[in-house]
């Protein structure tokens, strides 16, 4: 079985992007921690085992992922983007009570439109109250 390691390595190979070591190790952030963290919540959790990081260098990375398909970016609220390694379609449900966001596996319907148009992005989000939240 491969490490987090050798999994970020060969990801960002394959999407042509060179494996310096602080994508890898925001690739691997994602890869362990899949609770769709900003690029803060990331900068702040990884600026202490690798004191050189910078917030610019984590957001630039983050681009850079989203821009090569090796992340998606959500936009769940105005103003606050998020981070997911799963660049499958999927749903996500928010808490409004504690903030998490949570992948659901849903069936999912064929909604698309006529032929005539070219879908390109579909977002399917929830809100309400998590399990935890409720308790």
């Amino acid at each position: 079985m491969q490490n987090t390691r050798q999994i970020a390595i060969e990801k960002l190979q394959a999407a042509g992007i060179r494996p310096s070591e602080p994508r890898i190790c925001i690739y691997e952030y994602l890869w362990e921690n899949r609770v769709h963290p900003g690029a803060e919540g990331i900068y702040k959790q990884l600026s202490p085992l690798h004191p050189t990081l910078s917030l610019t260098t984590v957001y630039n990375t983050l681009k850079l992922f989203a821009e090569h398909g090796i992340v998606q970016v959500l936009t769940i609220e105005s103003g606050e983007l998020r981070y997911d390694i799963r660049t499958d379609f999927h749903a996500h449900f928010k808490c409004r009570k504690c903030g998490k966001v949570t992948d659901l596996m849903l069936p999912m319907p064929d909604l698309a439109p006529s032929p005539d148009f070219q879908v390109e992005h579909t977002v399917l989000d929830f809100y309400g109250t998590c399990p935890e939240c409720r308790k």
